[in-house]
């Protein structure tokens, strides 16, 4: 179904899947805001199927099934019993945070399946009392924080979950292996920070509202974070299980050993980002990678209830999967418009439409106006990413600073090196008339506003303009991270 979707005429890459398969074209130790290892599998998926959609989201496709797999057998190790394997990974299966994470490739993608590997390596190595586990469990959480800088969480959990078992002593060899395995993940990000005034360092401070700019919020914004903070994580584990949430949250024991170990992850991740949330602004997505164990701890709680319980279970999972499934599924014959699913959709994917309906735009006018441009730009890094990856021949495209928090383009070599040459540079913009605030050109040749349409729902209109040869290039350089 996953290969389905990406088919669809009219979705095209998010906006963050176009900017990280960039990346994978210029291959490094790290980025600006995020480690490796994502632009390696797109560099190792497009060198195999090509530069296209379905080799960007194979990987998250398979990641998701191997997190799927990673449940049934980590249930399956706990409580031996292949019937809660089964619910535990239904119940995985119908949360929305999972079908993201499984459908477009995101750092989640990676983080999330490492961080579940890890957490099955460590569970064998606290029973099974061998040095190889240990370094298979450090190896694995390497390529964890290798994905995403939010999994050194996994180390003071893991730490928190031995104490409170009193099993820090007996395992205190392991786990310092497990540890020093472990950080050398952290090494390229390291390394490249050092060579980059700690770049990520900064950007990571100031979405936690220490660096940068003042960004402390008042006491009603807090409030509104905070509880947007919690809607959203509902909205995550899925409105459909709501019950059985209730259910479980008044039953768990925290001194079982065994639903200790898989509510940790989540309670350590949640709670970090929710003392965030009154802060600054929180992305609902932060702490969702940890949450699969959680769909574990539920099936396992729900299999020792009444049938009743058992009945909200197959309703929840039935009705997540299916909601997912009208989302998902093509609009052939015009159903969606009809069931009045459409509404629905607009909101959901209007960030992933009308970039490849641009790009063939944006292709037509070079071909019917004889110009050869030789290069695209814009104030964005989501449309410059965009352009990149559905433009014919995937062209070298640029982010001009108007005054922006930094992105990777900053990193990489600018429009300023087009100055002087003569060149035919296209601007593409939802956001601004002209890049003139921070260029100069000679001439402008040709501008248009081009309607955008998911389907045939306006979205918004773009401009689209023709410069000749740039003669100045004035960036307004900005602070914030």
């Amino acid at each position: 179904m996953k290969i389905v979707f990406t088919l669809r005429p009219e979705i095209d890459l998010f906006t963050e899947e176009a900017h990280y398969w960039l990346w994978s074209e210029h291959l490094a130790w790290h980025y600006y805001s995020k480690p490796p290892l994502i632009a390696l599998f797109n560099y190792l998926s497009t060198s195999l199927l090509g530069v296209n959609e379905l080799a960007v989201r194979i990987i998250p496709a398979i990641l998701g099934m191997g997190t799927a797999w990673l449940t049934f057998l980590l249930t399956d190790y706990l409580f031996q019993s292949k019937k809660q394997a089964f619910w535990a990974s239904m119940m995985l299966s119908s949360m929305p945070f999972f079908q993201i994470f499984s459908t477009f490739h995101l750092t989640d993608s990676e983080v999330t399946f490492f961080g579940l590997l890890t957490w099955y390596l460590l569970a064998k190595a606290l029973e099974k009392k061998t040095w190889f586990l240990w370094v298979i469990a450090g190896f694995v959480g390497a390529l964890g924080i290798a994905s995403k800088p939010i999994f050194i969480l996994a180390i003071p959990t893991f730490a928190l979950y031995l104490l409170h078992t009193k099993n820090l002593i007996p395992n205190l060899k392991g786990f310092i292996l497990f540890i020093i395995i472990f950080l050398i993940g952290f090494l390229p990000s390291l390394i490249w920070n050092l060579e980059n005034e700690f770049q990520t360092f900064k950007h990571l401070a100031t979405l936690g509202g220490v660096h940068g700019d003042p960004s402390i919020q008042g006491i009603g914004e807090a409030i509104l974070s905070f509880l947007g903070y919690l809607g959203g994580q509902l909205g995550m584990v899925s409105i459909f299980l709501l019950p059985l949430w209730v259910l479980y949250f008044r039953k768990v024991k925290v001194n079982d050993p065994k639903q200790l170990f898989l509510i940790l992850p989540a309670l350590v991740s949640f709670s970090t980002f929710l003392f965030m949330s009154w802060i600054t602004s929180v992305e609902v997505n932060w702490p969702a990678f940890s949450y699969p164990t959680l769909a574990i701890a539920l099936a396992h709680e729900v299999e020792k209830e009444s049938g009743k319980w058992k009945k909200f279970r197959n309703w929840g999972v039935a009705l997540g999967l299916s909601f997912l499934l009208l989302l998902i599924l093509p609009d052939h014959s015009g159903w969606k418009k009809f069931t009045g699913i459409e509404k629905v959709e607009i909101p959901v994917f209007k960030r992933l439409a009308g970039y490849e309906q641009l790009t063939s735009r944006i292709n037509f006018l070079q071909d019917s106006l004889g110009i050869e441009a030789s290069y695209f730009f814009s104030e964005s890094y989501h449309t410059s990413s965009e352009m990149a990856f559905y433009l014919s021949n995937h062209p070298k495209t640029y982010q001009i600073n108007i005054g922006g928090r930094k992105t990777q383009f900053d990193l990489w070599e600018g429009i300023e090196s087009e100055i002087g040459k003569e060149k035919i540079g296209v601007f593409v913009s939802s956001h601004q008339d002209s890049p003139e605030l921070v260029t100069k050109f000679e001439e402008l040749l040709y501008e248009e506003e081009y309607p955008v349409f998911f389907r045939d729902v306006y979205l918004r209109s773009t401009k689209i303009q023709f410069w000749r040869n740039i003669q100045d290039y004035h960036p307004v350089n900005s602070d914030s991270y």
